[in-house]
């Protein structure tokens, strides 16, 4: 298990760049974080180039699921994940998640806790060409949707998440795997 900083209040694990920078931005919009408070926030983020992002999501899920119970008495912590759901989708990634706690010994997520998970689908891409437009419809089978110049050029996608997520509110259609984000969300307590 790695080192856990009593300052860290809240963990990041996801598979790349535009990744962090959605839910930096998507907490900060919720009031979760504060650009004052960014050094309580750890990242655990996939190396560029080494092997598939989304299993070292998935192999490491397990590990900071424990490390997140471990230092929950002692800090106010939650678990945040992102990874995109590819052709598993939002229920294939979650068992998967649960599969690999299932295989290092690690009892499942629960509902109780703060952990939450947010599957992007088909990727990301997708959630923010649906959150930067008024009008545009997601078809979460379809790979190609282009990708932002700029990792930062997210904060309005996040913004519009945040405000839709906690007035329960998605605008319709709505893609399934944000709909499933705002739920999760949901359960922040």
């Amino acid at each position: 298990m790695g080192y856990v900083s009593r300052e860290v209040q809240i963990v990041l694990l996801c598979e790349d760049r535009q990744h962090q920078a959605f839910v930096e931005r998507f907490l900060e919009s919720t009031g979760r974080l504060t650009r004052k408070a960014k050094h309580r926030l750890r990242v655990e983020r996939a190396s560029q180039g080494r092997g598939s992002a989304e299993q070292f999501v998935r192999e490491r899920f397990p590990k900071e699921l424990a490390a997140y119970r471990s230092q929950r008495n002692n800090v106010s912590v939650a678990l945040v994940v992102m990874l995109d759901g590819d052709a598993a989708g939002v229920a294939g990634r979650f068992a998967e998640l649960d599969a690999a706690c299932e295989r290092q010994g690690i009892p499942i997520r629960r509902s109780d806790e703060d952990v939450f998970v947010f599957v992007p689908t088909w990727r990301i891409e997708s959630w923010l060409a649906w959150l930067g437009s008024e009008t545009e419809t997601i078809d979460e089978e379809r790979r190609d949707y282009p990708r932002l110049s700029k990792e930062r050029e997210c904060q309005p996608h996040a913004r519009a998440l945040a405000a839709m997520c906690q007035n329960r509110q998605l605008r319709a259609p709505v893609p399934p795997s944000l709909d499933a984000a705002c739920t999760e969300y949901g359960r922040w307590s």
